[in-house]
């Protein structure tokens, strides 16, 4: 079966997510990192890496590279936010999401592009969606397999898409230098420009496998497929087959019934289309709170009948909070889940009415 993946790959996350909470260091040269001199470059601004500087670098001499550089301190509760939001964005596209780290995801847009002229047309969308949901930029690889829209996501940053087909490789990949290609470690490289692999192209072809496996072992065989555009792997979900939930940590504690009122109901709407595009409905609702004493509680419902719609999933989550929450505490996080998954005949008649 053909399959159609993204790998979408937010831009120098921690800076940009700096510059969200204070505008004023947009378009300076900043670098997230600990306060001592002695701490290394955690993420650089694009405006930090024309000079040189990058991820892993000590700070001091980050600093010799660039007199102007602006060091910030690391918000990271901010990060986990704006990473979760980042995710609920693309779940609600797909729930088939592999989450590759704090700020990049593979996702199985089969299916989701059916709904959508071309493939590019669901790129465009999910990109412009976060950048106005969460004012970030994002660079989108497309390809058939998930190893060709990671090498497809780093063609284009920051702000790009980019589609890599198999037969589009020779072009496009093949020219790369070995150190590019997504798996290989930087110091693996010096050993394989010493038996002639300088690009990708010089992996694909290489004739002589057992010089290979003396530096790539067991692993050789995925390798020069990779380098030929093929990739046998498959997306590893967090899928839980019981349930389905969703979670907001709050960036300020909140104890007014209204604000936290609506974050249910936003909250119950992401659920909702998560639902939808899984095929799922549940006939339990499950409700977190974390109070800004990290108390947690978390409370569970039965239901008479299986729900999926945002409506139904706000009313019932929205009675177990009032049932449980104690009125003018500051909740710090919030959280709903739906379970207990009906059969897929009932599934399919709710769906479609």
């Amino acid at each position: 079966m053909y399959h159609v993946y993204f790998h979408i790959d937010l831009n120098a996350f921690f800076a940009n997510a700096e510059v969200l909470l204070n505008p004023e260091l947009k378009g300076k040269p900043i670098v997230i990192s600990g306060a001592t001199r002695r701490s290394v470059v955690s993420t650089a601004s694009y405006e930090a890496r024309a000079f040189g500087i990058h991820s892993a670098m000590p700070v001091s001499e980050a600093q010799k590279l660039c007199r102007e550089l602006i060091i910030v301190e690391g918000h990271y509760t901010w990060y986990r936010n704006l990473s979760e939001r980042f995710m609920e964005i693309v779940r609600s596209y797909t729930y088939l999401v592999e989450q590759a780290s704090v700020d990049e995801c593979y996702a199985d847009m089969t299916e989701a592009i059916k709904k959508f002229e071309k493939p590019l047309d669901l790129a465009w969308s999910l990109q412009k969606q976060i950048y106005n949901e969460l004012g970030l930029t994002c660079s989108i690889g497309v390809a058939p397999n998930m190893f060709l829209a990671k090498m497809a996501s780093d063609m284009k940053k920051p702000n790009g898409i980019t589609v890599l087909r198999i037969r589009d490789v020779p072009e496009k990949m093949w020219p790369l230098p070995i150190k590019d290609m997504r798996g290989i470690g930087t110091k693996t490289v010096p050993y394989m420009q010493e038996i002639g692999i300088r690009t990708i192209g010089d992996l694909a072809n290489f004739k002589d496998i057992s010089k290979l496996r003396e530096l790539l072992g067991k692993n050789t065989d995925d390798f020069i497929e990779r380098a030929n555009g093929i990739d046998r792997r498959e997306l590893e979900t967090e899928w839980d087959a019981k349930s389905m939930g969703i979670s907001e940590t709050l960036l300020e504690d909140i104890n007014e019934y209204e604000e936290l009122s609506g974050l249910i109901r936003t909250l119950a709407r992401t659920l909702s289309k998560r639902l939808k595009n899984a095929s799922k409905v549940g006939s339990s609702i499950h409700i977190r709170i974390c109070y800004y004493d990290f108390r947690n509680i978390t409370r569970a419902m039965k239901l008479s009948t299986p729900i999926w719609r945002a409506d139904d999933i706000y009313n019932a989550a929205i009675a177990l909070f009032e049932d449980n929450w104690e009125e003018g505490e500051a909740v710090r996080l919030l959280g709903i889940t739906v379970g207990d998954f009906a059969d897929e005949g009932y599934v399919s008649s709710q769906l479609n009415l």
